[in-house]
């Protein structure tokens, strides 16, 4: 292969030129860009912004499914975290040493009232800028015997339930000591962040 630029006729270069025409392609008339949209000003941005977060705390509810949830063992670590949580925060949910601030126990109620407890909880937490909450689910089975339903309900819907709020960055099943795989701990965006 020759590395000399071969020079091309005026005959090539018309003929590349209508090729290029003919597919529809424009000669630039200006070679400065595009500044785009003009930007926002700061009063309509901060007005979708508190309409956004009024909205996300207005219907609490529709933050969780009721659908059909993928059950677990009794005996199987939870384990969550966003994408682009920092592997070193992750370690140190998992090991425990992130402090929890907060904990909610929801041994004892109904599947939609756990709902409800869980949802309001972590809203609470959010508001007061908590960074990691320990929510205890516990491992009991619905009923003995019956295969379709012999797991841990509210570990199972606890466990679908995180991954949807929005201000859940990781969850991790405890260490034994504050309740190991019927508790989890998790790790809350804090309001205003990111």
């Amino acid at each position: 292969m020759s590395r000399h630029r071969r020079d091309n006729s005026d005959e090539e270069i018309a003929l590349f030129r209508q090729a290029l025409e003919d597919a529809g392609v424009r000669k630039l008339t200006s070679d400065r860009a595009d500044p785009g949209k003009r930007r926002q000003d700061k009063a309509s941005l901060g007005e979708r912004r508190s309409a956004a977060t009024a909205v996300a705390t207005d219907v609490l509810s529709s933050r969780t499914s009721d659908g059909r949830v993928e059950p677990v063992r009794p005996s199987t670590h939870l384990n969550f975290a966003i994408p682009d949580l920092p592997y070193r925060t992750q370690s140190a949910l998992k090991r425990g040493q992130i402090v929890w601030e907060a904990g909610l126990d929801l041994h004892g109620y109904t599947l939609d009232e756990a709902r409800l407890e869980l949802e309001s909880f972590l809203a609470e937490a959010r508001d007061k800028r908590m960074r990691c909450v320990l929510v205890v689910h516990g491992k009991a089975r619905t009923s003995a015997g019956n295969l379709l339903t012999d797991y841990p309900v509210i570990k199972s819907h606890v466990n679908a339930w995180l991954r949807e709020w929005p201000t859940v960055l990781a969850f991790c099943s405890a260490r034994e000591l504050d309740g190991g795989t019927g508790a989890v701990y998790v790790l809350l965006r804090r309001r205003g962040e990111v």
